[in-house]
């Protein structure tokens, strides 16, 4: 089993920061993409940020210069920090992440549960 804890949402004005964060646990041998993905009421979930084990990053256009993906291998977490926020960016935030479990060879994706951030006056 793998379980993911996401952590950091919360409601904030246009303009503020947030950073969520997310940490992967169970019986994990090897992480290789994290990332962060949001769904807004009725909208369809899109990518934010994602980051591969090298360090490699990949945003939406929307979020280039305002969010910063990061991960922490050794600890097998991912942060989202967000600055300048807008309102267009209240959405469910969830984390993904590819897994190879000890004893597998495949690799899944788990999602984490979901935090609300929402930005408003």
């Amino acid at each position: 089993q793998v379980q993911l804890v996401e952590s950091g949402g919360g409601l904030v004005q246009p303009g503020g920061s947030l950073r969520l964060s997310c940490a992967a646990s169970g019986s994990i041998s090897s992480i290789n993409v994290m990332g962060w993905y949001r769904q807004a009421p009725g909208k369809q979930r899109e990518l934010v940020a994602d980051i591969t084990s090298g360090g490699i990053t990949g945003y939406a256009d929307s979020v280039k210069g305002r969010f910063t993906v990061s991960r922490d291998n050794a600890k097998n977490t991912v942060s989202l920090q967000m600055n300048s926020l807008k309102p267009e960016d209240t959405a469910v935030y969830y984390c993904k992440v590819s897994v190879r479990r000890r004893g597998a060879w495949q690799w899944n994706d788990y999602w984490g549960q979901g935090t609300q951030v929402t930005v408003s006056s």
